[in-house]
């Protein structure tokens, strides 16, 4: 058991024992107080002096077994002021507890206006920047906060299995590394000011929509922790979020929620403190439930309603000190994120975006965007003369085309069937026509109904700018990495039109390309949020530098990626079965490591994004310090224009471990002016949360380092790396 899980079973111990004594019934109203040192006398764990783990302990004390109950269930324990939730009736809750809103939260404040519409978590990824992912964070809670909403569901973590998966635009990409450090920056930002909590979601191995709530992930051991798991430990490891939540879907046939992963991984291993909810709807039991880990039901009170917890009690199938254990963690944590010290605003604010949040928001779509092809620098456009510019494509524009596409569809992923974020972007065919201005350039414009008279257009112009994209998100696994409405098409004939043709991509994943041969440029912008057309525009015309790297790897056709068969994916549900059972037989081979084993190329791998200037790595080192590798190398800027790299540290274990491929084992971002060099060094350690050196010994139940040669591999992509050196570790 690590130490971080020993700490974490000694404090729950302590508060089990506490809580055993006669509890102190308090029918005083639930109404919430500023926390000072001068407390109510009849809240004394509003003594802000108190540890939180005190201050739950001393609200435990005084409350009744019912009144525990309340915090097994969202809208009780949330709403200390009611007392009766979907018919069922709850007692009266202790005093000086706070109103605690849940909001989804991963590109904005869902569902109200006045918000900052961020881009999709996809393009935050592609920047590879914990400092804007902190920053975005920060951003995100100051505006909840204004809402009248103190905890964030989000951020969130998948492993990028499939890249069909419908919510992969709400994730951080297909790495381990880079998706918990991301992840952990934005639960550091949200948790900054101290008044708000962050739910890191979804725990584990929801990699797909269809039949999420029926299906079921069935991993062996080893994939679970290196794969599904390691994101999640490596972000619990860097942060603290406030809870967790489990997903749908089962877990080798046993439910998320009542999987005994919730205890003896999540907790004992990891040494998480804070508490577990559900998904949406996500319980199905109320003794397995609680008994593996669950502490809050989501939403309405369902399974966890108190009748149904006595009932549990009196068949003995759970304990008072499982019910205890649980209601500890759950106040525990609200006292942690400050929740019970800073009551939500009176009302909410009508418009909570600020200059410095959208200013985050467009920092975010310049530095998420990926140059994908740049064919005789047809980018960045040329301000030396005037040309004439032709933008293509309905997402370019916010007047809706005949099937009521704008670029507000493109602004965020979906939810269900429509844009996830109320948003009206700055479009970007208003952008790049303001741009173009300032060179006594013109731009023509066509929302492409008419392929044929789109081509046309194109065919007048110097240069032909073409927009597609595709909508995805939660409910639904798009069909294919095509683009929607005939985009496929669209491109092709502006590029026969006009050889000078540049695409711009709105979507969520992955797309195939056709097309690529045909056009000299390529850029995935993701659903880039309501700052899309300023910061395409700076992109386009070169006032900033492209710096972002894909997350994700993109594969030539959907038969290149690791779940090619219907038995990995969707699953196979047999006649007469409810859950479709999902075979990971892939095991460890996700993302780049597929590529590399199977000796596939992709489209465009992992890692890759080109930039208006060039970079050169030179004088690799690679030592040993103890257990840990020293790894030092040189990046230059050999180009003529500023610029920021993001050198990209590979490892390659030896082949006794049967891994596949490499690992990414850091990433470091250097400014560079032209001519500028920098001498990254960073250290690989084996005992850091992300297991570097290891891989998961099965038979032994832990982290284990093998003996044998090492490959440290550094450049710019997964694929680009021109730097290597080997080590032999005993």
């Amino acid at each position: 058991m690590s130490k971080s899980a020993r700490r974490r079973r000694h404090s729950v111990s302590i508060a089990a024992a506490l809580l055993t004594t006669l509890p102190l019934a308090v029918a005083a109203p639930a109404t919430a107080h500023p926390a000072t040192a001068s407390h109510p006398s009849a809240c004394p764990w509003m003594d802000t002096r108190k540890s939180a783990d005190q201050r739950a302990t001393l609200l435990l004390k005084a409350s009744t077994l019912d009144q525990k109950l309340r915090w097994l269930v969202e809208h009780a324990a949330n709403n200390p002021a009611q007392t009766v939730f979907s018919g069922v009736t709850y007692p009266a809750q202790v005093p000086c507890t706070p109103t605690v809103t849940y909001t989804d939260g991963p590109d904005g404040v869902r569902g109200t206006g006045g918000v900052t519409a961020f881009p999709a978590p996809i393009s935050q990824a592609a920047t590879w920047s914990v400092r804007l992912s902190e920053q975005k964070g920060r951003a995100l809670a100051d505006e909840a906060f204004g809402k009248q909403k103190n905890v964030v569901l989000g951020p969130g973590i998948a492993s990028g299995r499939t890249p069909l998966s419908g919510r992969t635009p709400e994730y951080l990409g297909e790495d381990s590394l880079l998706s918990g450090e991301l992840a952990a920056a934005g639960i550091r930002g949200i948790q900054a000011d101290g008044r708000s909590g962050a739910v890191l979601k979804h725990y584990v191995a929801n990699e797909q929509e269809t039949d999420r709530s029926t299906s079921s992930s069935n991993i062996d051991e080893r994939t679970l922790r290196q794969v599904y798991n390691l994101p999640f430990e490596i972000a619990l490891d860097r942060s603290d979020p406030a809870g967790v939540m489990c997903s749908y879907n089962q877990i080798n046939s046993v439910y998320a929620c009542e999987n005994p992963i919730l205890d003896d991984v999540l907790k004992d291993d990891l040494g998480y403190d804070g508490y577990v909810v559900s998904d949406f709807y996500a319980v199905h039991s109320t003794a397995p439930s609680l008994a593996a880990g669950l502490d809050q039901e989501l939403n309405r009170p369902i399974h966890y309603t108190p009748e149904k917890i006595h009932q549990a009690l009196s068949a003995g199938t759970i304990t008072t000190r499982q019910i205890d254990e649980a209601a500890y963690r759950v106040v525990r944590a609200y006292l942690a994120a400050g929740l019970f010290d800073h009551a939500l605003p009176a009302t909410a604010a009508a418009d909570v975006s600020t200059a410095a949040h959208r200013a985050t928001a467009r920092a975010i779509a310049e530095q998420g965007s990926v140059l994908l092809k740049n064919d005789r620098d047809i980018l960045p456009l040329k301000t030396g003369r005037k040309t004439t510019i032709a933008v293509i494509g309905a997402t370019a524009s916010n007047t809706p085309d005949s099937s009521g596409i704008s670029a507000a569809d493109a602004c965020s992923m979906r939810f269900r069937d429509t844009p996830a974020m109320t948003c009206t972007p700055v479009a970007p065919l208003e952008s790049i026509t303001a741009r173009a201005a300032r060179t006594q350039s013109s731009v023509v414009f066509d929302n492409g109904d008419d392929v044929a008279a789109a081509a046309a257009t194109a065919a007048e112009a110097d240069v032909a700018v073409v927009f597609g994209w595709y909508g995805m998100g939660e409910f639904a696994d798009p069909a294919s990495l095509s683009l929607a409405d005939g985009g496929d098409a669209l491109i092709s004939a502006v590029a026969k039109a006009n050889r000078n043709t540049v695409v711009v991509l709105e979507t969520g994943s992955a797309v195939t390309m056709p097309w690529i041969d045909e056009v000299r440029g390529v850029i995935e912008a993701w659903y880039p949020g309501e700052q899309q057309g300023p910061a395409l525009a700076r992109l386009l015309w070169g006032d900033t530098n492209f710096t972002g790297k894909l997350p994700m790897s993109f594969p030539k056709s959907i038969a290149d990626t690791p779940t090619n068969t219907p038995a990995q994916y969707p699953g196979v549900k047999a006649e007469g079965q409810t859950i479709r059972q999902v075979d990971y037989s892939e095991g460890l081979a996700v993302g780049y490591k597929w590529y590399d084993q199977q000796g596939i190329d992709p489209l465009f791998p992992f890692g890759y994004g080109l930039s208006y200037t060039d970079y050169r790595y030179d004088r690799l080192t690679v030592s040993k310090q103890g257990r840990d590798l020293a790894v030092s190398f040189r990046v230059r800027n050999v180009g003529d224009r500023a610029g920021t790299e993001t050198s990209q540290v590979y490892l390659t274990l030896p082949s006794s471990t049967g891994e596949p491929g490499k690992r990414l084992v850091g990433f470091r971002q250097a400014a560079l002016k032209p001519g500028a060099s920098q001498t990254i060094t960073l250290k690989i350690r084996e005992k850091s949360a992300d297991h570097p050196l290891s891989y998961w010994d099965v038979r032994k139940d832990r982290w284990r380092t093998a003996a044998g040669t090492y490959t440290v591999s550094v450049g710019s992509s997964s694929r680009s790396l021109p730097q290597s050196d080997t080590i032999r570790l005993n």
